[in-house]
Order: C-alpha cells, then sequence, then structure tokens
C-alpha cells in the first residue's frame, strides 16, 4: 500500500525499498497543524456531548417526556445521556477496524461528521407534546449516533498526536486531544450561560437550548477544514509499507491484547466518574435541591473547568518526566481522598465551598485525563492502536461515566450525598489497582 503523502519511506526489512526523497507534496504538516487538528476535533465532538448533558440537567426532561411526574421526567433523561456510553465502544471498534486497515485521518473525517449531524439534529427535533412517544425515541437514536461518532473521534485524535510526537514528548503532544474537553465544556456551558443572560425560562424551555445544539454544525465545519488538510501519519504509513493491514483488527485485540485493553478500560474510569459528578449530577442537585441560580451554578463551573485546563499540561509535562504511572497513582490517590469532601463541600449551601469543590474535582480530572492521551496509544502495536486505544477509552466510558448521573440521583435519594462521595472513592480505587497492575509506558516505541 503507497503512502504518497506521508513524507516518509522506511527500510522493509523483506525487501530493502530505497529511502524515499521528501518532495513538496509530500512535506509532512507542521507541529502547530497537527497539535490543533488533534484538538480542535475533540473540543467541537465534546462541546456537542456537553450540551447534552447540560441540557439533560435542565430541559430534557420536560421536553421529550410525558410532565407527569418530574422526578420520573429527570431519570428519563438521565438514561437517554447513558445511551451514548454504551453505543461508544460500538463507535470505537467500527471507526477503529477502518482506522487500523485504511488510514487514521479518513475516520477522522468521518466519525466528526457522524457526531456533528445528530447533534444538529436534535436541536430540530420536535418535543412529546408535538409528536407524542416518537420524540424520546427519536432522541434515543440521535443519542446513539452521538455515542458512535464520539467513540471514533478519541482514540483517531490520540493517535495523530501520539503517532508525529517527537521522541520524549509524547505525553506532551498527548495533551493537546485532551485539552479538547474542558474547551468544549467551556463553549457549551458559555453557550448556555449567555443565553440564560437574554432568555427568561420559558422561552429557554421553549427554543433557546436548541442554539447551541444547531451552533454545532458551524463548528463542524471548521473541524472538517483543519482534518482534510492532514496527511497520513509517519507511523502508520510506516507499518503500512512493512506489512498488510490485520483484516480483523477486533480479533486480533482480543486474542493478543485483552490484557492491556481491560486495564486500560479500567484505568480511566476516574477520570469520567470525577467529571459527570462534578458537572451534570452536581449542576442538577445545585439547582434542584440547593435553589442555586441556573445560571450561577453555571458560572460556577466555567470557574471550575479552568482547573481541569490547567492540570492538563501539568500533568501530560510530568507524565514525559517521570512516567505516566507515578502521575496517574498520585493523582488517583488524591481523586480517592476527594470522594470524602463531596458531602460537606457540595452539601454546604455555601457557593464559595461548591466552587472549591468543583475546582478540585476537575482539576483532579485533568491529572488523570492528561496522561491518557499518550498512555493508552502505548499500551497497544500500531496494526490494532486505533482499536484498541478508542476501545479501552470508551470502555472506560461505559464503567465510569454512563450510568454516573443517574447513580448518583439514586444514591442520593436513597442514602444522601455521602453515598455519592463513596461512589467517587470507589472508582477511584478501580483505577487505582489497573494502573498499578501496569507496566510503565513512556519508553515504548510506537514504530
Amino acid at each position: 500500500m503507497k503512502t504518497e503523502d506521508s513524507g516518509l519511506r522506511t527500510q522493509d526489512s523483506a525487501s530493502r525499498t530505497q529511502p524515499l526523497v521528501l518532495g513538496p507534496r509530500s512535506l509532512p504538516p507542521s507541529i502547530a497543524r497537527i497539535a490543533f487538528a488533534s484538538f480542535i476535533g475533540t473540543a467541537i465532538e465534546f462541546y456537542d456531548f456537553y450540551i447534552y448533558g447540560l441540557a439533560v440537567a435542565m430541559v430534557i426532561g420536560p421536553v421529550f417526556f410525558p410532565g407527569s411526574d418530574p422526578a420520573a421526567q429527570a431519570l428519563s433523561a438521565f438514561l437517554t445521556f447513558g445511551i451514548a456510553f454504551l453505543a461508544r465502544p460500538l463507535g470505537a471498534l467500527l471507526f477503529g477496524h477502518f482506522g487500523d486497515r485504511i488510514g487514521r485521518k479518513a475516520t477522522l473525517v468521518a466519525s466528526l461528521l457522524v457526531m456533528g449531524i445528530s447533534t444538529t439534529l436534535i436541536g430540530v427535533l420536535p418535543g412529546y407534546e408535538l409528536i407524542g412517544w416518537t420524540a424520546p425515541a427519536l432522541l434515543c437514536l440521535l443519542r446513539f449516533s452521538q455515542g458512535i461518532g464520539l467513540g471514533g473521534e478519541w482514540g483517531g485524535a490520540a493517535l495523530l498526536a501520539a503517532e508525529y510526537a517527537p521522541s520524549g514528548k509524547r505525553g506532551w503532544f498527548g495533551m493537546f486531544p485532551q485539552l479538547g474537553p474542558p474547551v468544549g465544556f467551556l463553549l457549551a456551558t458559555g453557550s448556555f450561560l449567555l443565553l440564560s443572560q437574554f432568555l427568561d425560562d420559558a422561552q429557554f424551555r421553549a427554543w433557546g437550548w436548541r442554539i447551541p445544539f444547531l451552533a454545532s454544525a458551524v463548528l463542524v465545519i471548521v473541524g472538517l477544514y483543519v482534518r482534510l488538510k492532514l496527511t497520513e501519519t509517519p507511523v502508520f504509513a510506516k507499518a503500512m509499507q512493512s506489512h498488510q493491514p490485520v483484516k480483523l483488527p477486533l480479533a486480533e485485540l482480543f486474542r493478543h491484547h485483552a490484557k492491556s485493553l481491560l486495564l486500560g478500560a479500567l484505568a480511566i474510569v476516574v477520570c469520567y466518574a470525577l467529571f459527570y459528578i462534578s458537572t451534570v449530577f452536581a449542576l442538577s442537585y445545585g439547582v434542584a435541591t440547593l435553589a442555586i441560580p441556573r445560571p450561577q451554578f453555571l458560572g460556577m463551573l466555567c470557574v471550575a473547568v479552568i482547573f481541569m485546563a490547567a492540570a492538563t499540561p501539568l500533568a501530560a509535562w510530568a507524565g514525559d518526566r517521570y512516567g505516566r504511572r507515578p502521575v496517574l497513582l498520585a493523582a488517583g490517590s488524591a481523586a480517592f481522598l476527594s470522594g470524602f469532601l463531596l458531602s460537606p463541600m457540595l452539601g454546604s449551601g455555601s457557593l464559595w465551598q461548591i466552587t472549591a469543590f468543583l475546582s478540585i474535582e476537575l482539576f483532579l480530572m485533568g491529572a488523570t485525563f492528561a496522561p491518557m492521551g499518550a498512555l493508552l496509544p502505548e499500551l497497544f502495536p500500531t496494526a490494532v492502536r486505533y482499536t484498541g486505544a478508542g476501545a479501552a477509552y470508551n470502555l472506560g466510558g461505559i464503567l465510569g461515566a454512563s450510568l454516573a448521573p443517574y447513580i448518583a440521583q439514586q444514591l442520593v435519594l436513597h442514602g444522601g450525598l455521602s453515598w455519592v462521595g463513596g461512589y467517587v472513592s470507589t472508582a477511584a480505587a478501580i483505577s487505582l489497582l489497573a494502573v498499578f497492575m501496569m507496566r510503565e509506558t513512556r519508553d515504548r516505541e510506537l514504530a
């Protein structure tokens, strides 16, 4: 298989081909373009994902489900939130299959399109009052499609960064797709916060909440433009010149790399638990139970997510300097202890204490999440790397986040906030055990 745009020709151990001289059409993309392309896709994808999470906490229940019982509406809305997480591993396997067989670039473009189209259609979907049970049925279908798209996005973006990274800088390059989530969250939260300044509650519930979903179409166009300018990664191009692609990457993954898949999935559980408990659940609890005005709580989340963005480069730098395992073990231990802060700080009713708690949790989320951009690709060989990294990432999403807001809602109803804190600590303990069982991956060669 020829790779004209990779700019590289490696020596095949069997055929000993001659080196390829770089030409004007085969120049590799700049570092800035690689970083921006790996960042912009995840920022857009997570913006799409987060606006749904925020809408779940505010309007999805009343708009798409019968109005007989507000509590039942909330629980139903949280269940639709979890559907996408169930779809994400399927998306990781689907896009991973083609990403490992035909290349990273085309697969990344396709995943962005699936996610963007699904999000935009949610913005025009009629509610329960207009089309009855067809509304929640279509909502679940589009939410499932969102999960398929996002399932294929992260693995490709992480590989794009890691497979272009120079020696000793893989953690730093792997940081760029990890910066997408906090930026996407800021865009999502900021859009709802801006709407709350210009619309009253009735207008917001009637049509205002749809605007962030429709705006996704513009962001997708930007992301597609950047992605289409890329060339294939040199690591993948080298592998295709030396070997035929694996026919069934999934079968190869389960046959030879099942342990890495399981440990990678468990290692990322704490990231998801920290994030969705401190955003989706905390927003719902703060507005509905503590009676904090929605715009005020969204502003508090905007402050807190800055700490997540700040932790990301720090943890990525530390991962390159000290290794992935030491950083994850330290951050995971702190996350375990943070579960004991949830009840006294979130339940205090004090805006300062709640903001401080949200900032702590999201800082720890950034610290545990940043090394994953390098760690998960390092766990797998090139032939199954897209499938393996994406599947591990999204299986961890099922375990850590798919039902996190729903479980937290049930826990707070039956046991109180301290039980929710125990949920966070349990998730951290699971990830700590998985990382402890891993070997250090920092010095592994990806080629």
